[in-house]
Protein backbone atom coordinates (compact mmCIF):
# COMPACT_ATOMS: atom_id res chain seq x y z
CA UNK A 1 0.00 0.00 0.00
CA UNK A 2 1.14 3.18 -0.74
CA UNK A 3 0.63 5.79 2.45
CA UNK A 4 -0.27 9.23 1.68
CA UNK A 5 -1.46 10.17 4.86
CA UNK A 6 1.97 8.45 7.30
CA UNK A 7 5.25 7.75 6.84
CA UNK A 8 6.74 4.20 7.85
CA UNK A 9 10.90 4.13 7.94
CA UNK A 10 12.49 0.77 9.02
CA UNK A 11 16.16 0.94 10.09
CA UNK A 12 18.66 -0.74 12.53
CA UNK A 13 15.86 -2.85 13.61
CA UNK A 14 13.70 0.44 14.81
CA UNK A 15 10.79 1.35 12.71
CA UNK A 16 9.21 4.90 12.82
CA UNK A 17 6.02 5.81 12.40
CA UNK A 18 4.67 9.31 11.32
CA UNK A 19 1.30 10.79 11.27
CA UNK A 20 1.30 12.77 8.30
CA UNK A 21 -1.40 15.03 7.75
CA UNK A 22 -0.06 18.42 9.33
CA UNK A 23 -2.68 20.73 8.10
CA UNK A 24 -5.16 18.88 9.86
CA UNK A 25 -3.12 18.48 12.96
CA UNK A 26 -2.86 15.12 12.01
CA UNK A 27 -6.87 14.30 12.43
CA UNK A 28 -7.61 10.74 11.65
CA UNK A 29 -10.25 10.11 8.88
CA UNK A 30 -10.57 6.57 7.19
CA UNK A 31 -8.02 6.79 4.88
CA UNK A 32 -5.58 7.13 7.49
CA UNK A 33 -6.84 4.50 9.54
CA UNK A 34 -6.46 1.50 6.92
CA UNK A 35 -2.96 2.56 6.35
CA UNK A 36 -2.65 2.73 10.26
CA UNK A 37 -3.87 -1.14 10.38
CA UNK A 38 -1.58 -2.10 6.94
CA UNK A 39 1.97 -0.29 8.88
CA UNK A 40 1.21 -1.88 12.10
CA UNK A 41 0.76 -5.10 10.71
CA UNK A 42 4.30 -4.09 8.87
CA UNK A 43 5.32 -3.65 11.35
CA UNK A 44 4.44 -7.10 13.67
CA UNK A 45 5.39 -8.98 10.91
CA UNK A 46 8.71 -7.10 9.41
CA UNK A 47 11.02 -7.61 12.52
CA UNK A 48 11.31 -3.87 13.90
CA UNK A 49 12.38 -4.41 17.64
CA UNK A 50 10.80 -0.85 18.56
CA UNK A 51 8.27 1.41 17.39
CA UNK A 52 8.35 5.56 17.13
CA UNK A 53 5.14 6.69 17.16
CA UNK A 54 4.54 10.70 16.50
CA UNK A 55 2.96 13.47 14.12
CA UNK A 56 4.42 15.70 11.76
CA UNK A 57 3.65 19.52 11.90
CA UNK A 58 2.54 21.40 15.32
CA UNK A 59 0.28 18.80 16.40
CA UNK A 60 0.34 15.35 17.56
CA UNK A 61 -3.17 14.58 16.69
CA UNK A 62 -6.38 16.26 17.34
CA UNK A 63 -8.58 13.16 17.18
CA UNK A 64 -11.09 12.43 15.05
CA UNK A 65 -11.53 14.74 12.04
CA UNK A 66 -15.33 15.88 12.29
CA UNK A 67 -15.44 17.13 8.91
CA UNK A 68 -15.13 13.37 7.49
CA UNK A 69 -17.99 13.10 9.54
CA UNK A 70 -20.36 15.89 8.99
CA UNK A 71 -24.09 15.54 9.88
CA UNK A 72 -26.53 18.38 10.30
CA UNK A 73 -28.69 18.88 13.26
CA UNK A 74 -31.69 17.64 11.94
CA UNK A 75 -29.89 15.21 9.69
CA UNK A 76 -29.73 10.88 9.81
CA UNK A 77 -27.99 9.72 12.73
CA UNK A 78 -24.37 8.44 11.97
CA UNK A 79 -23.14 5.70 13.95
CA UNK A 80 -20.20 6.07 16.01
CA UNK A 81 -20.25 2.52 17.34
CA UNK A 82 -19.51 1.46 13.84
CA UNK A 83 -16.32 3.86 13.65
CA UNK A 84 -15.16 2.57 16.76
CA UNK A 85 -15.61 -1.42 15.88
CA UNK A 86 -13.92 -0.88 12.04
CA UNK A 87 -10.94 1.47 13.22
CA UNK A 88 -10.34 2.89 16.79
CA UNK A 89 -10.46 -0.21 18.62
CA UNK A 90 -8.82 -2.57 15.91
CA UNK A 91 -5.69 0.69 16.17
CA UNK A 92 -5.78 0.32 20.12
CA UNK A 93 -5.36 -3.33 20.22
CA UNK A 94 -2.78 -3.23 17.60
CA UNK A 95 -0.59 -0.94 19.27
CA UNK A 96 -1.11 -3.14 23.08
CA UNK A 97 -0.43 -6.17 20.99
CA UNK A 98 2.52 -5.55 19.59
CA UNK A 99 5.23 -7.85 20.38
CA UNK A 100 7.64 -4.90 20.85
CA UNK A 101 7.97 -1.51 22.81
CA UNK A 102 5.84 1.11 21.58
CA UNK A 103 7.64 4.55 22.50
CA UNK A 104 5.16 7.87 21.50
CA UNK A 105 6.76 11.21 21.06
CA UNK A 106 4.07 13.63 21.27
CA UNK A 107 5.18 16.97 19.80
CA UNK A 108 2.26 19.09 20.06
CA UNK A 109 -1.69 18.59 21.11
CA UNK A 110 -3.05 15.26 21.86
CA UNK A 111 -7.07 15.69 21.34
CA UNK A 112 -9.55 13.17 21.85
CA UNK A 113 -9.08 9.87 20.23
CA UNK A 114 -5.31 11.36 19.62
CA UNK A 115 -4.21 11.69 23.16
CA UNK A 116 -5.73 7.87 24.11
CA UNK A 117 -3.81 6.84 20.80
CA UNK A 118 -1.12 8.22 22.56
CA UNK A 119 -1.88 7.07 25.91
CA UNK A 120 -2.04 3.49 24.11
CA UNK A 121 1.67 3.41 23.68
CA UNK A 122 4.12 1.85 26.19
CA UNK A 123 6.37 4.93 26.83
CA UNK A 124 5.53 8.48 26.40
CA UNK A 125 7.43 11.26 25.72
CA UNK A 126 5.86 14.75 25.28
CA UNK A 127 7.27 18.12 24.29
CA UNK A 128 6.65 20.58 27.09
CA UNK A 129 4.40 22.59 24.49
CA UNK A 130 2.26 19.78 24.32
CA UNK A 131 -1.11 18.91 25.94
CA UNK A 132 -3.48 16.36 26.59
CA UNK A 133 -7.45 16.86 25.91
CA UNK A 134 -10.46 14.87 26.01
CA UNK A 135 -12.81 17.16 24.80
CA UNK A 136 -15.55 14.69 24.13
CA UNK A 137 -17.67 15.84 26.95
CA UNK A 138 -18.14 19.47 24.24
CA UNK A 139 -19.64 17.14 21.76
CA UNK A 140 -22.16 15.21 24.14
CA UNK A 141 -19.78 11.96 23.55
CA UNK A 142 -17.88 9.67 25.79
CA UNK A 143 -14.05 9.47 25.62
CA UNK A 144 -13.25 6.71 23.49
CA UNK A 145 -10.24 5.00 21.88
CA UNK A 146 -9.31 3.56 25.51
CA UNK A 147 -10.24 6.68 27.35
CA UNK A 148 -11.87 5.53 30.07
CA UNK A 149 -9.75 2.55 30.57
CA UNK A 150 -6.47 4.24 30.31
CA UNK A 151 -7.17 7.70 32.07
CA UNK A 152 -8.37 5.94 35.82
CA UNK A 153 -5.67 3.22 35.83
CA UNK A 154 -2.77 6.43 34.46
CA UNK A 155 -4.05 8.67 36.97
CA UNK A 156 -6.77 7.91 39.51
CA UNK A 157 -10.67 8.28 39.16
CA UNK A 158 -10.46 11.58 40.08
CA UNK A 159 -8.30 13.36 37.41
CA UNK A 160 -9.65 10.66 34.95
CA UNK A 161 -13.47 12.44 35.72
CA UNK A 162 -12.16 16.32 36.18
CA UNK A 163 -10.11 15.39 32.29
CA UNK A 164 -13.56 13.81 30.63
CA UNK A 165 -15.98 16.20 32.13
CA UNK A 166 -14.48 19.22 32.09
CA UNK A 167 -12.62 19.14 28.97
CA UNK A 168 -9.81 21.12 30.14
CA UNK A 169 -6.18 20.63 28.45
CA UNK A 170 -3.71 19.45 30.61
CA UNK A 171 -0.51 20.63 29.64
CA UNK A 172 2.84 18.12 29.68
CA UNK A 173 4.56 19.03 32.55
CA UNK A 174 1.00 18.49 34.67
CA UNK A 175 0.69 15.44 32.60
CA UNK A 176 4.41 14.26 33.63
CA UNK A 177 3.70 15.27 37.06
CA UNK A 178 0.06 13.02 37.39
CA UNK A 179 1.89 9.74 35.77
CA UNK A 180 -0.16 10.02 32.61
CA UNK A 181 3.16 10.07 30.68
CA UNK A 182 6.33 9.20 31.20
CA UNK A 183 8.66 12.48 30.59
CA UNK A 184 7.82 16.21 29.24
CA UNK A 185 10.97 17.62 28.24
CA UNK A 186 11.62 20.84 26.21
CA UNK A 187 10.22 20.63 22.90
CA UNK A 188 14.15 20.87 21.23
CA UNK A 189 14.94 17.92 22.46
CA UNK A 190 11.94 15.78 22.41
CA UNK A 191 12.71 13.66 19.10
CA UNK A 192 16.56 13.18 20.00
CA UNK A 193 15.78 11.79 23.27
CA UNK A 194 12.65 9.75 21.44
CA UNK A 195 15.12 8.66 18.60
CA UNK A 196 17.78 7.68 21.49
CA UNK A 197 15.63 5.86 23.85
CA UNK A 198 14.24 3.76 20.65
CA UNK A 199 17.76 3.37 19.82
CA UNK A 200 18.41 1.79 23.68
CA UNK A 201 15.36 -0.70 23.04
CA UNK A 202 16.14 -1.59 19.73
CA UNK A 203 19.22 -3.32 20.95
CA UNK A 204 17.65 -4.74 24.31
CA UNK A 205 15.74 -8.47 24.83
CA UNK A 206 12.91 -7.58 23.03
CA UNK A 207 11.10 -10.67 23.78
CA UNK A 208 11.65 -10.15 27.41
CA UNK A 209 10.25 -6.79 27.13
CA UNK A 210 7.24 -7.67 24.98
CA UNK A 211 6.68 -9.99 27.85
CA UNK A 212 6.54 -7.09 30.25
CA UNK A 213 4.33 -5.72 28.34
CA UNK A 214 1.81 -8.46 28.48
CA UNK A 215 2.04 -9.04 31.89
CA UNK A 216 2.17 -5.44 33.02
CA UNK A 217 -1.65 -4.75 30.34
CA UNK A 218 -3.25 -8.17 32.51
CA UNK A 219 -5.75 -6.87 34.23
CA UNK A 220 -8.43 -8.11 36.24
CA UNK A 221 -5.82 -10.77 37.64
CA UNK A 222 -5.88 -11.97 41.19
CA UNK A 223 -2.12 -11.90 43.25
CA UNK A 224 -2.35 -16.23 42.44
CA UNK A 225 -3.42 -15.90 38.83
CA UNK A 226 -0.68 -12.94 37.96
CA UNK A 227 2.24 -14.80 40.23
CA UNK A 228 1.44 -17.96 37.45
CA UNK A 229 1.51 -15.50 34.74
CA UNK A 230 5.02 -14.48 35.67
CA UNK A 231 5.82 -18.23 36.32
CA UNK A 232 4.90 -18.88 33.00
CA UNK A 233 6.43 -16.02 30.98
CA UNK A 234 10.11 -16.56 33.31
CA UNK A 235 9.88 -20.37 32.09
CA UNK A 236 9.46 -19.47 28.61
CA UNK A 237 12.36 -16.58 28.90
CA UNK A 238 14.50 -19.00 30.57
CA UNK A 239 14.97 -20.80 27.14
CA UNK A 240 15.93 -18.02 25.34
CA UNK A 241 19.34 -16.93 23.44
CA UNK A 242 18.69 -14.05 24.81
CA UNK A 243 18.94 -14.97 28.37
CA UNK A 244 21.81 -17.06 27.79
CA UNK A 245 23.79 -14.29 26.16
CA UNK A 246 22.58 -11.30 29.32
CA UNK A 247 24.05 -14.53 31.91
CA UNK A 248 27.17 -14.60 30.01
CA UNK A 249 27.87 -11.05 29.16
CA UNK A 250 27.29 -10.29 33.08
CA UNK A 251 29.82 -13.00 34.28
CA UNK A 252 32.44 -11.91 31.25
CA UNK A 253 31.53 -8.26 32.88
CA UNK A 254 30.87 -7.31 29.17
CA UNK A 255 27.96 -5.42 26.99
CA UNK A 256 25.16 -8.04 26.09
CA UNK A 257 24.59 -8.37 22.58
CA UNK A 258 21.19 -9.35 22.51
CA UNK A 259 19.43 -10.68 19.25
CA UNK A 260 16.03 -10.24 20.41
CA UNK A 261 15.27 -14.33 20.34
Amino acid sequence: MEYQHIRLVREAGAARLTLHRPEKLNSLNVAMHLELQDALRQVAAGGARVLLLTGAGRGFCAGQDLGDRAVSAEGAAVDLGDSIERYYAPLVRALRALPLPVVCAVNGVAAGAGANLALACDIVLAARSASFYEPFCKLGLVPDSGGTFFLPRLIGTARALGMALLGDKIPAEQAEAWGLIWRALPDEELMPAAESLAAQLAQAPTRGLAATKQAMYATGQTLEQQLALERDLQRELGRTRDYREGVAAFLEKRAPRFEGR
